[in-house]
């Protein structure tokens, strides 16, 4: 199988890359910058960016599956920009696969594009509609993009959807690292009462979902063709635990600032607007989204996945928390 991975050299693409390549698959990926490293496993490389179809068009053609990692994330930013990554790259990816005869499509989604300002309900499934308001540019985009992607799916090329939630493992360059820091510069509070439940994901059974759901994608009669999936452990965590957890393996300091969620809330309300107001282009120390993901419980029934495509997280948490550890751990 020859397969394409877009956004190769980020931290769910190059894991992703190397479990293809180390299967025997030949692996291509696609990214705006050079990634000597993943080009070492065994990779070609096409540079480009998801926004230019010519690029797009190099990228896709002679493979038989395209993983579309490749997104704008975060919860700050201007909307066009979010917009023209997330939606008008997975536009492009789409047309240009069928332009290619490329048969099966993954598209990365996030639960982001089922939490609106409400939050969402405890163990919620795929059946849960997408929000009328969302707090940030990343959630409606991603959802804007997803329900292109899965309309798109047809006979000819098979499309499908995986939302995984709080990606973390070894090599991950946003939760433990931005955790760490700031509780090293003291401007990390806990959101709420610290009982809130949320889904986490480890890397290896993310990237291994994405290559059994690739894989189930090549039966003309999957069941998988135009669905998505919820991702997560086999149970989800209390947040505040285990962010301590992280904290007290990385040998950061523990948290010990509270604030309310109503207050979070009020908060980041108030920073958005002065940014907004006064044009300030960096992310504000808390937003609303922020406040909703750190104090409020967001975890989802992966019930259909195991079901599906034989999703089954055999990394638990435990384990995957002592090889970050390991990982991140200086050599004796």
């Amino acid at each position: 199988m020859k397969a394409l991975v877009t956004g190769g050299g980020g931290f769910l693409g190059r894991n992703l890359t190397k479990r293809l390549i180390e299967r025997g698959d030949e692996v291509r990926i696609f990214a705006r910058s050079k990634y000597p490293d993943v080009e070492a496993m065994g990779a070609e490389a096409v540079q480009g960016d998801v926004t230019d179809r010519a690029a797009v068009d190099r990228a896709v053609a002679g493979v038989d599956v395209v993983f579309h990692t490749a997104s704008r994330i975060g919860y700050w930013g201007p909307y066009s920009e979010y917009e023209s990554i997330n939606v008008g790259g997975t536009t492009n990816i789409v047309e240009a696969c069928r332009a290619a005869g490329v048969e099966r499509l993954v598209y990365t989604s996030t639960p982001s594009v089922v939490i609106g300002d409400e939050g969402v309900p405890a163990m919620a499934d795929e059946s849960i509609e997408y929000p009328k308001r969302y707090l940030s540019s990343y959630g409606p985009t991603k959802a804007q993009a997803e329900k292109f992607a899965l309309g798109a799916s047809d006979a000819s090329l098979r499309v499908a959807a995986i939302r995984p939630h709080f990606i973390f493992g070894p090599g991950d360059p946003h939760i433990a690292p931005r955790l760490v820091e700031n509780a090293k510069k003291g401007t990390i509070a806990q959101v709420g009462d610290g009982t809130n439940k949320v889904d986490v994901a480890y890397i290896d059974n993310v990237v291994s979902a994405h290559v059994q759901l690739g894989d189930a994608l090549a039966d003309p009669k999957t069941p998988c063709s135009g669905q998505a999936y919820f991702l997560g452990q086999s149970e989800p965590v209390v947040l505040w635990d285990f962010i301590g957890r992280v904290l007290e393996g990385m040998k950061a300091p523990p948290v010990k600032k509270n604030v309310s969620f109503k207050a979070a809330w009020a908060i980041g309300a108030t920073l958005e607007f002065g940014y907004r107001t006064f044009g300030v282009q960096k992310e504000p120390p808390l937003t609303r989204m922020a406040a909703v993901m750190l104090g409020t419980s967001h975890y989802f029934s992966h019930e259909k996945a195991a079901r599906d495509f034989g999703y089954d997280p055999v990394v638990s948490t435990e384990e995957g928390l002592e090889r970050l550890f390991a990982a991140d751990a200086p050599a004796s």
